[in-house]
């Protein structure tokens, strides 16, 4: 029987899951659900050796790129002031 994920806010425990012999794991479905994440999605995976893996889709990773590449230079306002 499937876990059930535990919610406090906007943060989420959705269970473990095991690592196949070919390294792959299954993304529980309700964390699928609520990720919006469907077959043929491309994930980023990224490691901090001191706090872990994490994944995130990788349109969220561009939007958030963007974002900061269109935000103002406020390095340069604080140099001039």
């Amino acid at each position: 029987m499937a876990e059930k994920a535990h919610q406090n806010g906007d943060k989420y425990l959705f269970g473990t899951v095991r690592v196949g012999e070919k390294g792959q794991i299954v993304i529980p479905k309700q964390c699928r659900e609520v990720f919006d994440i469907k077959p043929g999605d491309t994930l980023l995976i990224l490691g901090d050796k001191a706090q872990g893996i994490g994944i995130v889709k990788q349109e969220k990773m561009i939007e958030f790129a963007r974002a900061i590449f269109a935000a103002p230079n406020t390095e340069a306002e604080d140099d001039e002031q």
